[in-house]
């Protein structure tokens, strides 16, 4: 079946995060990490015949979703799960705080590598816990991992956690084996847990590779608690469903009596029905979606090569998010991003949220269909070369 991602579908007043947000008739929203593409045929047929039964009670997770999460798993991926590492949760953020809240005590450190997903901060203060960055070294354009810094952090006794952001949000990286195969073993030397966050996985681009942490090695794989969903491939977030791989057997039963006792390991029938036809009959979609995606990239690409030569796009290796490089501009990226609101009512997630080392970048969503992308380009390009300096 072939797909038209240029189709706009009209999501104001549906209750959208990312398009009721706001107040604006002709607002364009490239922000939250939402793609404005329905879902494949085969999804909402299967949720459609789930709807028509008519009865939605609670549900028992059936052997069809384990086998959907693990045959998606190797046949993508190359990561063989056994059935009792895969717990069913109902999302990677409630996930995240909650392995936080049962792997660590009040002044504890968790280390992250900043800028990243904001989301990361949240789970680990609100626990109680002090943030560490491992920032990321920026240079000409690109990211690398300070590995020096890295261990030098990670020795401290008192971090007990490394939350691994892979494929990196906002960033776009998609790290290499030799450069988890680093992390890894700096981790198992001084007793760091590794909790993987991997729910970009599948939103990678020609020329490179996701490599799951846990199928680096089986010592990687008993120290390490691996995050995934169908959330982001298959535009299912509101469907709150994802899977927590643990592959440890003492850690496993810690985590999963950290989910009941949180309440987040009952999931509805239509995630687990969303689940099983996505990784079941999703991959003809997802293809032609990245394609698009990646399209999509590259014409923003040349946009603004021609139009904001100043702006530098940082390389997309995964992901559909878009960060660039707004530091010629001298305004902050808070500033920037209330500008381009009010101005011309177009919404950028801010980089400022993202951490340190990330003020004066925006960051794109770019997974919706191409007159959106190029709508707000336009707008884009009619704020800043005007823009006011600081």
């Amino acid at each position: 079946m072939i797909y038209n991602f240029d189709k706009i579908i009209d999501r104001r007043g549906t209750d959208s995060v990312k398009w009721n947000q706001q107040d604006y008739a002709d607002l364009i929203p490239l922000w939250v990490a939402d793609m404005d593409f329905p879902a494949s045929k085969e999804i909402i047929d299967a949720l459609t015949t789930r709807v028509q039964h008519g009865i939605y009670g609670y549900a028992k997770v059936p052997d069809a979703f384990y086998e959907a999460v693990s045959d998606w798993s190797k046949r993508k991926h190359g990561f063989h799960l056994q059935r009792e590492w895969i717990l069913p949760v109902l999302g990677v953020v409630p996930a995240l705080s909650a392995i936080v809240a049962a792997l660590t005590e009040t002044g504890d450190k968790v280390l992250i590598q900043e800028p990243v997903y904001h989301c990361f901060f949240s789970s680990i203060e609100r626990n109680g816990c002090e943030v560490v960055s491992n920032d990321l070294l920026y240079k000409d354009g690109q990211y690398a991992i300070d590995f020096v810094d890295f261990e030098i952090k990670a020795s401290d006794p008192k971090v007990k956690l490394f939350i691994l952001c892979s494929p990196h949000n906002p960033a776009g990286r998609v790290w290499t084996k030799v450069e988890l195969e680093r992390l890894g073993k700096i981790c198992l030397k001084h007793n760091v847990l590794v909790i993987s966050d991997e729910i970009h996985c599948d939103l990678v681009f020609e020329g490179h590779q996701h490599i799951p942490f846990g199928t680096i090695n089986q010592a990687f794989l008993a120290n390490t608690i691996t995050c995934i969903a169908p959330s982001k491939t298959f535009n299912l977030a509101g469907l709150q469903v994802a899977t927590v791989i643990v592959a440890d057997p003492i850690l496993n039963r810690k985590v999963q009596d950290a989910f009941l006792a949180n309440e987040i390991a009952s999931i509805s029938p239509f995630a687990i029905t969303g689940l099983i036809a996505a990784y079941q009959q999703g991959e003809d979609w997802l293809q032609q979606a990245l394609a698009y995606i990646y399209n999509n990239y590259i014409y923003l690409k040349n946009y603004i090569a021609e139009h904001l030569p100043t702006l530098k796009i940082i390389p997309l290796e995964g992901t559909y998010l878009v960060w660039i490089d707004c530091t010629a501009l001298k305004l902050s990226s808070r500033k920037i991003g209330q500008i381009l609101l009010k101005e011309v009512h177009l919404q950028a997630n801010v980089g400022a949220m993202y951490g340190k080392g990330s003020g004066s970048f925006i960051r794109l969503n770019i997974a919706c269909s191409r007159s959106i992308l190029e709508e707000g380009l336009a707008r884009l390009k009619q704020v800043l070369l005007n823009l006011p300096k600081e």
